[in-house]
């Protein structure tokens, strides 16, 4: 397999990324409700797209961190699920991770009908992502030590 490597420094901002957009989700949309949502069309686009970016980060750096180990995955469920399980997950954890997969599928083809399902297990999710994420800062710090 080629060696892969991904531009330096590039791991550390894609979890300040996530972890900015995670943040903006908390302060100012994790209290809006269903009707709320349905019936303002801006506040819904912005959620949508806040967890949509937070998604699609999450895949790209689990990806990341599984190609720098020589792993590949299939899937963007896959990758999510192996990722959660390279730093240590239960595999309850791991299968509800990999999850996320379907819901950013969702964001990102404008699944209408879904979209509230997946803001709904990106929320229920969020402690595992930040959880991810503090692995993955940590894992970049022993690289550099």
């Amino acid at each position: 397999m080629p060696e892969y490597t991904y531009a330096k420094g590039r791991i550390a901002e894609t979890v300040q990324f996530i972890t900015r957009e995670m943040k903006e989700f908390d302060d100012e949309y994790t209290k809006v409700t269903w009707d709320e949502y349905q019936c303002d069309s801006k506040t819904q686009k912005i959620i949508d797209r806040t967890v949509e970016n937070i998604l699609n980060a999450l895949v790209e750096i689990c990806g990341t961190v599984l190609a720098e180990e020589g792993k590949t995955a299939d899937n963007y469920g896959e990758t999510l699920r192996m990722a959660a399980d390279m730093f240590g997950f239960k595999k309850d954890e791991s299968k509800e991770f990999a999850k996320l997969a379907s819901h950013r599928n969702r964001l990102v083809h404008r699944y209408l009908n879904m979209k509230w399902q997946a803001i709904g297990a990106y929320k229920e999710q969020a402690l595992l992502i930040k959880r991810l994420m503090g692995a993955i800062l940590e894992r970049e710090s022993k690289k550099e030590a």
